[in-house]
């Protein structure tokens, strides 16, 4: 009987003995790092586990290791985008998307989202700042992926973008008095004073926050703002950004008008999101405080597109999305000329899903250079999301988010949109040459 015993124990030692990890060898004729100025030729990255182990030109292959040999191709760090809507749809149809918001249950909502979180992956972003929905959908999303559950890219969320009462943020605004029988609050992310702005950012924490997102300004889609006038005074905004600070997160704003940018620059944002009206001054103090200004080109490109094709938006809106179209442009040449950081992010629901790999040259047709367009999308939103030390760069240790795209993309930085390989934390989800 304990012969027995010891042979059942000791086939349950060895059934629970992890595998031996078979490292994965990827080959290419370029490598792009996240961080260089120039690309690595040849190109080969050891991956073990989820991990980098070695980079470089001419490395000795593993006996045992899957060799994934990419040829004329460039590896890259995987895409992140620094600002998305992941909860919520594509608005074809402007009138029918806000009722699906009233009538649809928050689960067949969060169901309809799971094939774009997927896109979104397999285009090429392995991780996304997600700046704002309603419902949780968000917090659902970014658990079920990380449960491996659902497909798609890491989520760093903002649970509700956080603003003043009738602002952008304000998702009850543009609809008749005690349609849902109280006034936006906390839960809402509406808040009115500096204390309740605390109290907000809290509220967020609570219920899974990993990013602050507010509106300093209008935006273009609210119903109720112009669009660039300031919406939180400087207590407020420097309340909400010290109380993110103090709770470990980073801060965004929404701003398209300067005024509030400049409240929000003031208070230690990290990053104004669109920026479409910012000044020399506003832009001045981001060089000095060293914050990201990200443009989101792709919703000025969606906008515009939704325009040409005749698709109905409220006159009120249509008219601060031409405002902005005309603004964007100057001030993001402005930023190049003056060194401010630039990051990648999209906003994306305001464009047809999965196209936010055309803000690469998007930002190259504003004056960024190919290489600057390449780190926006790689290691500078890895330090602005705040996860530099496993993202972002390959490099020895680091998580390893890789894709492949076609040629080189500092010769045509639109490859970039034909992404045919994708690796997240060392799991192949994608590849076409296989």
């Amino acid at each position: 009987m304990r012969l027995v015993l010891y042979f059942i124990f000791a086939a349950i030692a060895w059934a629970q003995t992890p595998l031996p990890i078979r490292p994965t060898v990827i080959r290419a004729l370029r490598l792009f790092d996240g961080k260089g100025e120039t690309l690595i030729s040849p190109a080969m990255i050891v991956v073990e586990g989820n991990r980098i182990t070695r980079v470089g030109s001419t490395l000795a292959v593993p006996a045992d290791a899957l060799v994934v040999d990419l040829g004329d191709a460039t590896l890259m760090p995987g895409f992140m985008d620094a600002h998305t809507h992941l909860s919520m749809e594509y608005p074809v149809d402007f009138n029918q998307t806000e009722l699906n918001n009233l009538r649809l249950s928050i689960a067949e909502r969060a169901l309809r989202r799971i094939p774009d979180a997927k896109a979104t992956l397999m285009s090429g972003f392995t991780t996304v700042r997600d700046l704002g929905g309603d419902g949780f959908i968000d917090v659902g999303l970014r658990n079920s992926i990380n449960a491996k559950a659902i497909q798609g890219p890491r989520m760093l969320v903002a649970v509700n973008a956080v603003g003043s009462t009738g602002g952008h943020c304000d998702n009850l605004a543009g609809f008749r008095f005690n349609l849902f029988g109280r006034e936006s609050g906390i839960p809402d992310g509406v808040a009115d004073s500096p204390a309740e702005f605390r109290k907000a950012v809290r509220y967020a924490v609570k219920y899974g926050a990993d990013v602050i997102k507010t509106c300093a300004t209008g935006g273009v889609l609210s119903q109720t703002d112009e669009v660039d006038t300031p919406q939180l005074t400087q207590e407020e905004l420097n309340a909400l950004v010290d109380e993110a600070h103090a709770l470990r997160k980073k801060a965004a704003a929404h701003a398209h008008g300067a005024e509030g940018a400049k409240r929000a620059i003031r208070a230690g944002i990290d990053s104004i999101e669109h920026g479409s009206f910012l000044d020399s001054e506003a832009l001045d103090l981001m060089k000095q405080r060293n914050t990201v200004l990200v443009p989101t080109l792709m919703a000025t490109k969606g906008l515009r597109e939704r325009i040409r094709a005749g698709l109905y938006l409220p006159p009120q809106i249509k008219a601060k999305a031409e405002a902005a179209m005309a603004a964007i442009e100057n001030t993001v040449r402005m930023a190049v000329g003056k060194n401010v950081r630039i990051g990648l992010g999209t906003d994306t629901s305001v464009y047809p899903y999965p196209r936010a790999a055309e803000e690469f040259a998007e930002l190259v047709r504003y004056g960024v250079k190919p290489i600057d367009a390449l780190r926006a999308g790689t290691s500078v939103d890895a330090e602005l999301l705040g996860v530099a030390d496993r993202l972002g760069s390959l490099a020895i240790g680091k998580t390893a988010d890789i894709v492949a795209v076609p040629g080189n993309p500092l010769r045509d930085i639109q490859v970039t949109e034909r992404v045919f390989f994708v690796m997240k934390e060392g799991e192949i989800f994608r590849n076409d040459k296989h």
